[in-house]
């Protein structure tokens, strides 16, 4: 049983990986002359934890992480006459709105919340792949690089993944984790054309010892302001610290991952924000930016033997932090019913049922946070963070509870 993977990231590793706990041969193509990530930070939450349990890697991944005390949400930027008394009209940025303790996560949910340098995942991903492959006698992975994948064949017999120099990978099936611009989705349900939401991210990652005293708290925290939002947080034991901000404006339409924008750019886009905020961007030695695009969910990830997953079938806006945690939910339970089914279509076609009602949702949820960190009026503030801010005081777990959805799912509990 062999799958050829179209894609080295993240979502393509954990699915070889995934693939050749259940028994299987993979081949994974990838495009770039190395695998590697850019610098990024990304949030692991329970429901991918339990996944990379399941694969025996989630110490590695806990060893070269941070786990966050808590999830905060508070004002952004710092006004004057902010006081404690006025937060429902004005809610201050030196007090949250909420906090939600995740120390208790592995009680709650099964599974602790993690912060990782996305660089430091796939070295895992990629390291477990070539430790494993070494000492099996009846599997293993390989990796060609180099190797773009611009479209997928197939025949009663198998499948087969073409790369741009004419060239056939031939497997069992063909899995497409080629990401948000994917080949193998364009042949099996034609173009689609992104729609623009009007906002643009920004992304830094600074050593904490450049920060002093302005350094991101222990916490995983979302600051909101009018039309803008940032998260901050920590990486590599809390040696380094994560920032995006989310700005609407309409005048950067590049969605490209690696392109710089100018510091100059991003203090003004927050200027007069928290001291967190401000000292993060003046350290960052790079600011990258891209603008954010939305995809509505697809209705087919399925033809014959090739099958997508990840960015490929459901790209998320970073608005619940959902993106790498639901390809890696993906892999696995492609894996699994791959296992369990011999026949190969249909095993493809049970993955799509199970998964894209879920990761609809967590689509639409992304879409929602959107509008909900980017409050502008008082009105709109006071209906939406003064309910959370008294929630907080009333019913602290309430956050948690409406999470538990998402965060208690155990994809390796069965089918």
């Amino acid at each position: 049983m062999k799958a050829v993977i179209a894609g080295g990231g993240i979502g393509g590793l954990n699915a070889a990986l995934c693939f050749h706990a259940f028994g299987w041969d993979v081949e994974i193509c990838e495009q770039a002359a190395e695998i590697g990530e850019i610098g990024a930070g990304l949030q692991i939450s329970p429901n991918g934890m339990k996944v990379l349990r399941a694969l025996d890697i989630d110490k590695q991944v806990e060893a070269a992480g941070f786990r966050p005390r808590a999830i905060q949400l508070r004002m952004g930027k710092m006004e004057s006459g902010q006081g404690r008394g006025r937060l429902l009209r004005k809610p201050p940025s030196s007090q949250p709105i909420f906090t939600v303790s995740t120390t208790d996560y592995e009680e709650k949910f099964g599974a602790p919340y993690l912060h990782i340098h996305r660089a430091d995942l796939v070295a895992i991903l990629k390291a477990a792949l070539e430790e494993r492959t070494s000492v099996s006698i009846r599997t293993g992975v390989s990796i060609r690089t180099g190797a773009t994948v611009t479209g997928y064949g197939q025949n009663e017999d198998g499948a087969w993944a073409l790369l741009a120099d004419g060239t056939r990978v031939a497997g069992d099936i063909v899995v497409g984790a080629d990401g948000i611009r994917s080949a193998m989705r364009a042949q099996m349900v034609g173009a689609q054309e992104p729609v623009f939401t009007g906002n643009t991210a920004w992304r830094a990652v600074v050593p904490v010892e450049k920060l002093g005293r302005n350094a991101p708290l222990p916490v995983s925290t979302i600051w909101l302001g009018e039309g803008k939002h940032a998260v901050t947080y920590l990486l590599r034991g809390g040696k380094l610290a994560n920032f995006v901000g989310v700005v609407e404006r309409d005048d950067w339409h590049n969605e490209s991952w690696t392109e710089e924008g100018s510091r100059d750019d991003a203090l003004a886009d927050f200027a007069g924000w928290h001291p967190t905020i401000t000292t993060l961007l003046e350290q960052a030695d790079a600011h990258y930016r891209w603008a954010l695009f939305d995809r509505p969910p697809l209705g087919k990830w399925v033809d014959g033997r090739a099958v997508l997953l990840g960015d490929a079938c459901h790209p998320m806006l970073p608005f619940m932090a959902q993106g790498a945690v639901q390809a890696i939910e993906d892999g696995y339970v492609l894996a699994r019913y791959l296992a369990e089914k011999d026949d190969y279509p249909a095993a493809l076609s049970a993955y799509f049922t199970a998964r894209v009602e879920r990761t609809a949702r967590v689509q639409a949820a992304a879409r929602t946070n959107m509008g909900l960190f980017h409050q502008r009026s008082g009105a709109g503030k006071l209906a939406t963070y003064g309910p959370m801010w008294l929630a907080d005081k009333i019913k602290p777990d309430l956050a948690n509870q409406r999470l538990a959805w998402l965060y208690g799912h155990d994809v390796t509990a069965g089918i």
